[in-house]
């Protein structure tokens, strides 16, 4: 089936959601029109279909349900909630039932700990903690990343980009293309005193340097 960007973003939307979100592992969901122009961007760059693919702190798995609806081959979800790990399985299934769609493997599991070896991930997609909480808790999630494939996609906020790049530099990455959106957060936990709260963020695409 071809998908729209519009009947895609409707698909994704529908998705179930976390159910109580943790403040500590900054567990926010990927807005399903953010998560569809980023994974359009790829499926245009041939960056998509018969790939296999890893979605790290994937919480429900919209961007890797997603891709493996854009025609990915197979995509890890890996995440350390048992709980959300439970709801990215309830929704592949539910698109499985509806669509023909690549294999899935999910993964409970801290990223430090991943053994992507003889995985044939060539593609890393991830929206990992933007480090609110705990500084630079997206720096494992690069650092790993770049150790997994020869193609990251990341997202951070926008503030903290010198961050992104000396990483990148350091594991010799060229960042090849940054989109910025507005990431809408909405009240999840009793310290947010807006109903929701904007943040700016970026999405780094990175490729190993040949």
């Amino acid at each position: 089936m071809l998908f729209s960007k519009r009947n895609l973003t409707a698909i994704l939307s529908q998705l179930k959601s976390f159910e109580k979100p943790s403040a500590e592992l900054e567990q926010y969901a990927t807005p399903p029109e953010i998560a569809v122009d980023w994974i359009w961007h790829m499926a245009q760059s041939g960056e998509v279909a018969g790939k296999v693919i890893l979605d790290a702190a994937c919480g429900p798995g919209i961007l890797g349900l997603g891709l493996l609806l854009l025609g990915a081959k197979k995509v890890y979800f890996l995440d350390k909630d048992e709980k959300i790990i439970r709801i990215c399985r309830e929704n592949y299934e539910l698109l499985k039932k509806e669509y023909e769609i690549g294999a899935a493997e999910f993964v409970l599991q801290d990223i430090t700990l991943l053994d992507a070896e003889s995985t044939g991930i060539t593609v890393v997609v991830q929206n990992p903690p933007f480090g609110t909480k705990i500084e630079h808790a997206d720096k494992k999630f690069l650092e790993k990343a770049f150790a997994v494939a020869p193609l990251v996609y990341s997202m951070h906020k926008w503030s903290t980009q010198k961050f992104v790049e000396a990483v990148a530099k350091d594991f010799g990455f060229e960042i090849t293309s940054v989109w910025k959106y507005e990431f809408r957060l909405p009240a999840t936990q009793s310290f947010h005193k807006k109903p929701v709260e904007v943040v700016d963020v970026g999405l780094w695409k990175m490729e190993r340097k040949k």
